[in-house]
């Protein structure tokens, strides 16, 4: 297969372009670079610099595409609500619009950030209505597109710094640079953390295994934990102290998956493997 990834250059598009060589695709990467890096590239894919709004410039002969480009933290939303309308909304419509002339199946990533208050930043909303495109696209041109939602993807590969980075990531820099772990607000907020091996192992049978699926597929363990209970793991590895900072605005209280059915349809068995990760750095 002709398989594109848009944001290949990514934390996630990395992770799933390398499982994709290993079955000898032929593999396009797509991205800008805002926050994907050229220290990602594997040899073998071929990488081109471009804003998913200007997809037209390419020919599409893909057999299938991963829409995974986008801007991926609430915090930046705020300052940038016009650059992420135009990356997680327009860049969605751009792609589809592109790949629906060719009836080109589109596994696209939205957010679990769709089960709360979408109005609570502009990230949220913008993914919200980057999963009503999907939807429209599917019911009026009966296109292929599956809709899969990540909760808190942490592995190989994350960012580690700046404020692209998610809370393992950043803790990983302050670890290396010997610093106290910042923990905002009470820390009692849980998250849903997903090793990108299992995301990875998802999408795969998504996009390759051709299965369909007319709601949205949870990509969550199922399991979560406080940032307070994460901390213990961290301080268990590296006996770090940690230090609270004011919460930020659009903190979710709680993430995580309650639908099983992506368990049940494709035989997919997430693990739990936060606390072996953190004790391996």
């Amino acid at each position: 297969m002709k398989i594109l990834v848009t944001g290949g250059a990514g934390f996630i598009g990395t992770n799933l372009l390398l499982e994709l060589k290993k079955q000898n695709h032929k593999l396009v990467s797509v991205d800008n670079y805002s926050i994907g890096t050229k220290e990602n590239h594997i040899e073998g894919v071929k990488y081109i610099s471009l804003d998913v709004n200007q997809i037209k410039e390419i020919k599409n002969d893909f057999d299938l595409i991963y829409h995974l480009a986008g801007l991926s933290r609430i915090q930046p939303s705020f300052r940038e609500p016009t650059s992420t309308f135009i990356s997680n909304t327009k860049g969605v419509e751009s792609v589809i619009e592109w790949a629906r002339l060719n009836h080109t199946k589109i596994v696209y990533s939205g957010s679990s950030s769709f089960h709360h208050d979408p109005y609570q930043s502009p990230y949220a909303f913008y993914k919200y209505l980057g999963e009503e495109i999907c939807r429209m696209y599917r019911r009026v041109y009966d296109m292929n597109i599956e809709i899969v939602r990540f909760y808190n993807v942490y592995g190989p590969k994350e960012i580690v710094h700046g404020e692209w980075a998610a809370v393992i990531g950043i803790w990983r820099s302050q670890i290396k640079n010997n610093l106290s772990l910042t923990i905002v607000g009470d820390g009692e907020q849980k998250r849903d953390f997903t090793h990108v091996h299992d995301i990875v192992d998802a999408l795969l049978k998504i996009g390759i295994n051709k299965t369909k699926f007319n709601n949205e597929w949870e990509l969550g363990t199922g399991i979560n934990y406080s940032l307070n209970e994460v901390y213990q793991m961290f301080k268990e590895k590296f006996g770090v102290d940690k230090i609270h900072i004011n919460d930020q605005l659009g903190n979710y209280r709680e993430t995580l998956r309650i639908d099983n059915k992506a368990l049940k349809l494709l035989n997919w068995k997430p693990k739990d493997r936060l606390k072996k990760y953190i004790m391996n750095l």
